[in-house]
């Protein structure tokens, strides 16, 4: 029997589009203990804030130590100098425990994607509070699906993957950034659509938030480690 051209061509395609879906993958090293991917970019070096600025202006004016970032209040949210479009990012905290207070009041700080969307940081742990504030929420957008808060004290996991906004030379929306998120290990945030923001078509800095914006603001001490980013 012969085939036609097209006959032939259907039969052909499946065939290619096989070998393509067979190319083998990049090869990426994870990290062993609190080590980071090998192509990730690490983006605190555990011993000083290089590459870290102060929305107060100039070099980031927060601590380091024991290989962690210190925020006081009132010493400024820190924002890195390397801006970003979408990536998979890692990063550690502990919220204090702060018996004194409550609700937004306790352990409060936030993850800034792209320096607009915020990700929840709280201390969770038996502290009631509204639910679009709650820690693992993206905040004022979507509670999260579970608190998987630890206790205060404790160092906690956050691991995101950040798709960012599809826009055209205009600045016009095509295709909304999602937010997918794991707290302690948990999936918290699952392709969460995001409200974009015009600054968020272009990439962005990573933002850790010293929440003393208001008066009265109850000092504070936060810690982070392990920050680091892949590209996606």
């Amino acid at each position: 029997m012969v085939l036609s051209r097209l006959t032939m061509a259907a039969v052909l395609l499946p065939a290619a589009a096989l070998c393509q879906e067979d190319a083998a993958p990049r090869v990426v090293t994870p990290g062993q203990g609190d080590a980071p991917p090998s192509d990730a970019v690490v983006l605190f070096n555990g011993k000083d804030m290089s590459g870290w600025l102060s929305t107060a202006g100039g070099p980031s004016r927060w601590k380091v130590e024991n290989g962690e970032m210190l925020c006081v209040t009132y010493t400024g949210s820190a924002y890195t100098e390397r801006k970003f479009g979408s990536a998979q990012i890692h990063l550690e905290f502990k919220v204090p425990d702060m018996p004194q207070h409550k609700g937004q009041l306790k352990g409060n700080s936030g993850v800034y994607l792209g320096g607009a969307t915020e990700i929840q940081i709280l201390d969770g742990y038996n502290n009631p509070t509204y639910a679009l504030g709650v820690v693992g929420a993206i905040y004022n957008q979507h509670p999260p699906l579970v608190n998987a808060s630890r206790k205060p004290g404790e160092w906690q996991t956050c691991d995101i993957v950040y798709h960012a906004p599809v826009c055209d030379s205009q600045g016009a929306v095509r295709e909304e950034g999602t937010v997918t998120l794991f707290l302690n290990g948990v999936l918290v945030q699952d392709h969460a659509g995001l409200k974009t923001r015009e600054e968020m078509c272009q990439p962005g800095p990573l933002l850790l938030q010293d929440h003393s914006g208001f008066k009265g603001a109850p000092v504070t001490e936060i810690r982070f480690r392990n920050l680091w980013s892949r590209p996606l």
